[in-house]
């Protein structure tokens, strides 16, 4: 099967294509996180593509919105389920074990609807500045298809930095990751996905994907260290709040590049 397999896995587990998965689904991907980028460069091509199509018609402030919208839905809402989770534990007062069980609680409280309203407002407001165009092998490409690629890409590879950096808070759909990404060759995992970052990252925005990159591995450990301090470690709802905060946070700051670098 080769990569078939592996690529199968990684499509049915992060995004909604219509592909069957493997009984080792979770095992297969957890093998594989070092493609998880090359999974976010794809979903960042599709709705940027979408977004540039949709640009011609209608204002860009509209379209960051469609753009952010078409990406949480190809990805299933699945990590919007995380970001919304994470929010109310991180707001709970009291020990790690009180913050996950109201992780766990069907119950949306404050902490969850005030995160998921700022970091979703934030990011739709930065993609409508993709609109402009940047020189790109000396044409002048609209920046929403690379933007969204890099952005993207960029989430996927955060959730890469947390397996690494944190540890398992319980047995869960988690644990596959972290174990995997702890022990032999996770090293080389992590490595080859940074390899696979810079190797998109660059040649779309030069030197300055560095900076990007940079903020998504950064907002990995700040948001591992986080885990720790709340939850004593890290939960598959930390792993979707990551890359919804990553994608914020690197669409800011991939808007601070263009304009300073």
């Amino acid at each position: 099967m080769g990569i078939l397999s592996p690529l199968k896995n990684l499509l049915s587990f992060l995004t909604v294509f219509p592909v069957n998965m493997d009984e080792n689904l979770l095992t297969d991907c957890a093998r594989h996180m070092w493609a998880f980028p090359l999974i976010g460069a794809l979903l960042g091509l599709i709705s940027g593509a979408v977004g540039w199509v949709v640009l011609q018609f209608i204002p860009s402030l509209v379209v960051g919105a469609i753009s952010l919208a078409l990406l949480l839905w190809l990805t299933g809402l699945h990590h919007t389920d995380g970001l919304l989770d994470f929010g109310d534990g991180l707001m709970v007062h009291g020990s790690a074990e009180k913050k996950i069980a109201v992780m766990h609680d069907q119950l949306t409280g404050a902490g969850a609807i005030g995160l998921t309203l700022m970091t979703y407002l934030v990011t739709a407001f930065a993609f409508a500045e993709f609109g402009k165009t940047i020189p790109i092998a000396g044409y002048q490409i609209p920046l929403i298809i690379p933007g969204l690629i890099i952005v993207e890409l960029c989430a996927k590879l955060s959730m890469v930095a947390v397996a690494w950096l944190g540890k398992s808070v319980h047995q869960g759909m988690n644990s596959a990751f972290l174990v995997t990404m702890h022990g032999a060759g996770g090293n080389w995992r992590l490595i080859a996905a940074l390899v696979v970052s810079f190797g998109i990252t660059l040649p779309l925005l030069g030197w300055g994907g560095l900076f990007v990159v940079a903020a998504a591995i950064l907002t990995g450990l700040v948001l591992t260290v986080v885990a720790h301090r709340n939850f004593k470690g890290v939960t598959g709802d930390v792993f979707g709040a990551t890359n919804e905060l990553t994608r914020m946070v690197c669409a800011v700051v991939l808007l601070a590049v263009i304009t300073w670098v």
